[in-house]
């Protein structure tokens, strides 16, 4: 009787099921793997690679006044290099001389997570709030340049600005210990203005005390915002009011001694008024070598640039900075300070100071008209 099977009886070769399970313990073996850690031993775990990225970048707001004056856009430039030299980012905001505008933008840096704000204050009061506010937040604060009143700044870097007002009162004092002088100031607003009017009256003291000097309308005047133009306009006035009788001209900064120069200019005095300045700005240097301009005071700027990236870098870390060894009184606390040495320079040592420094090069200078 035939019958057909109701199970196979045929027996499939030891092989043929070993050649079929290869791909089922590949994928096993490769799972294995990925999940104890079976690859290359130099590979970083994922806990190094965390590791690498737990210490974010260092984050810098640099908060300016304005960008219109020439030394304004160099201090950007150094400071900016300094800091990203040292690892750390920095974000820069200029308030086009505009108070307000300055606060708005400092918080709004403060927003962004900024670990340090360094402010060249436009009003030295108003940017109180600046620092309350950063304050708040855990944010240090660095007044650049100009000091801040009336607020606890954990550090003010600048030149010594007292200083800087002797020297160019006293520079002219030398060349005319005898005349009229006409004493224009900067913006009234900026500490510094205040700080530099103290120098030139300690440089001209004894002079005016024994009548051989004497300050024409009283020495009240100031150029706001620093402008050039508006220095102008005040030189006119006083040359209108002494009848061109002005010996000597205590300018302020640079820009100033432009628009007092253009006033002189226009009455044929220019060259023979001296005039002093500050800054060492191209076209005041181009006006020392014409002979328009008595002399500058130079404060170097690749050095209050590059110490104070540096600075905040340091505050960033919660470092103490070393170099702090003096204090300025704000008006509220003493503020440790870094003052750096300003420098008379007059068409005698230009090149050796300026030129050889780096900040201007000899054919800028001396170009040909």
């Amino acid at each position: 009787m035939n019958y057909t099977p109701i199970f196979n009886t045929k027996r499939t070769p030891k092989s043929s099921v070993y050649l079929k399970l290869i791909p089922f313990f590949c994928a096993l073996t490769a799972c294995v793997a990925m999940l104890f850690g079976c690859a290359d031993p130099s590979t970083p775990k994922q806990s190094e690679r965390m590791d690498t990225t737990a210490t974010p970048k260092i984050k810098i707001g640099l908060s300016m006044d304005s960008l219109r004056v020439e030394r304004w856009q160099k201090d950007r430039d150094i400071f900016t290099a300094a800091a990203e030299k040292l690892g750390a980012e920095v974000i820069v905001q200029s308030a086009d001389g505009d108070e307000r505008r300055q606060n708005e933008q400092a918080e709004n840096m403060i927003t962004q997570g900024v670990d340090v704000l360094v402010v060249i204050p436009k009003d030295s009061v108003a940017a109180a709030q600046i620092v309350q506010t950063a304050h708040a937040e855990g944010i240090k604060v660095i007044a650049y340049d100009r000091l801040i009143r009336e607020s606890s700044p954990d550090l003010y870097i600048s030149f010594d600005n007292e200083q800087v007002g002797y020297l160019q009162a006293e520079y002219l004092l030398r060349q005319k210990p005898k005349g009229n002088y006409f004493l224009l100031g900067g913006a009234p607003t900026d500490n510094n203005a205040q700080l530099l009017r103290q120098g030139q009256m300690r440089a001209l003291k004894t002079a005016i005390d024994s009548g051989d000097i004497q300050l024409v309308s009283e020495g009240k005047h100031w150029a706001v915002n620093w402008d050039p133009r508006d220095a102008l306009k005040k030189a006119e006035q006083v040359l209108t009011q002494t009848n061109n009788k002005v010996d000597a001209v205590v300018a302020s900064n640079d820009g100033t001694a432009g628009g007092v120069i253009q006033a002189l200019e226009g009455q044929n005095l220019a060259g023979t008024v001296l005039v002093s300045g500050q800054d060492a700005e191209l076209a005041a240097c181009q006006r020392i070598v014409k002979g328009t301009q008595t002399m500058t005071v130079y404060k170097p700027i690749h050095l209050i640039a590059t110490k104070a990236a540096q600075a905040a870098v340091a505050l960033a870390k919660d470092e103490e900075i070393a170099e702090a060894t003096q204090t300025v009184n704000n008006g509220k606390i003493d503020v440790p300070s870094i003052l750096l040495t300003p420098i008379q320079v007059d068409k005698n040592n230009l090149d050796e100071i300026v030129i050889k420094d780096g900040f201007h090069t000899r054919d800028a200078v001396y170009q040909t008209e």
